[in-house]
């Protein structure tokens, strides 16, 4: 996918909606249950997705690799659990740049692109530019990142933070009824 489709902080390969809605895949039955069952464990066998989705190996091993080469499925991962490793405080953050020229959005998506506490970076409509996902140990890990490297960003003329009391739903499965 060219630069120019993805998110200007998000390194993924996540498409900017708004200029670049890509069209659907056509997807049938068998693969958003193919779908729907990945994304619950991505780690199953063929054999055992087959079995769950009521094909043969092979042709099930067909579809998996079409929608793998389609770009429907992106990736595999292990999703670890922030509080285990020590990541204890989430907060989001808004950021709103100056808005002289591109010299500040281009350093300031640069930048985010090496700072391991953003784990994800969105350009927004509305007052404020990026929303920002930080995920850091506590109060004063976040503290550090605010003041050595956010406020020391070129262009930054406002932030605001809001903090995760709790965690009320927190999944990486996308919805597929549309699909239907």
């Amino acid at each position: 996918m060219p630069p120019e489709a993805q998110y200007a902080c998000d390194s993924s390969p996540e498409r900017a909606y708004s200029r670049n809605k890509m069209p659907k895949a056509p997807l049938d039955r068998i693969d958003r249950r193919i779908l729907e069952h990945l994304q619950a464990d991505g780690r199953l066998t063929n054999q055992d997705l087959a079995a769950r989705v009521a094909l043969s190996p092979s042709p099930c091993l067909r579809r998996v690799r079409a929608l793998e080469k389609a770009g429907v499925i992106r990736q595999y991962v292990a999703l670890v659990d922030a509080l285990k490793v020590g990541l204890e405080m989430l907060a989001y953050v808004t950021v709103k740049l100056e808005k002289k020229g591109r010299m500040p959005v281009e350093q300031f998506t640069r930048a985010v692109q090496s700072w391991p506490e953003v784990v994800a970076c969105y350009s927004m409509t509305g007052d404020m530019d990026y929303l920002m996902r930080v995920q850091v140990e506590d109060l004063d890990h976040y503290a550090r990142f605010i003041m050595e490297k956010l406020l020391k960003q070129p262009g930054v003329i406002d932030i605001r933070s809001n903090f995760v009391l709790e965690r009320v739903k927190d999944t990486t499965a996308l919805p597929m009824e549309h699909l239907a």
